[in-house]
């Protein structure tokens, strides 16, 4: 009788975790994040080559993830939470294919020597993942990720000004930069850390 009890009660756990949001996502981790980004637009905008420029963001991009997966890790352990949840999984099943979509589409651009799209390929892509993986998460995380969505279409589409790379930092500051603070504020102030 005792082991069915455990084992039912192991159901009902499991059940909830399943059903459960993904709560982890770092308010101040994205306030980092986005300090990063505009930090990386100061030095990405003084590059002297386009490969230079390539790889200051590249660089911004892991340091980022960095900072995510350990602002995620910090939160989900002051909250008592597992950090590899069924809620989590989905996240990061969901998030993580814009994302490679975002690297073949960045290789591809380079090769035909159109990198004044990358930016905006990027923050669109990074949009559709925070949009799909915030679909299991607080509800202010796809709201955030429809605004990348939107300046990353403003990106592609608004006329670049000279020199055009400074243009795409511009842009990459605002989103990755300004939007990461902003809804890391938001997110930190109202579902904590």
């Amino acid at each position: 009788m005792h082991a069915h009890a455990l084992d039912n009660l192991q159901y009902i756990r499991e059940t909830m975790e399943r059903a459960g949001s993904f709560t982890a996502v770092p308010g101040w981790g994205g306030v980092a994040m986005g300090l990063t980004a505009i930090a990386a637009a100061g030095a990405a905008w003084r590059a002297p080559s386009k490969q230079a420029w390539l790889a200051v963001w590249l660089c911004a991009g892991v340091v980022a993830i960095a900072v995510g997966v350990l602002a995620m890790r910090r939160k989900s352990r002051a909250r008592g939470l597992p950090l590899w949840s069924a809620p989590t999984r989905k996240f990061v099943f969901s998030f993580v294919p814009p994302l490679i979509a975002g690297a073949a589409l960045t290789l591809a651009l380079w090769r035909a020597d159109m990198v004044n799209a990358i930016p905006g390929v990027w923050l669109m892509l990074y949009g559709t993942g925070v949009i799909t993986g915030g679909a299991f998460s607080v509800p202010i995380v796809p709201v955030m990720g429809a605004c990348f969505l939107a300046e990353g279409t403003l990106a592609l589409f608004v006329p670049s000004l000279w020199p055009p790379l400074a243009w795409g930092d511009f842009w990459l500051a605002v989103g990755f930069g300004g939007l990461h603070i902003l809804f890391g504020t938001i997110i930190a102030r109202r579902y904590g850390g």
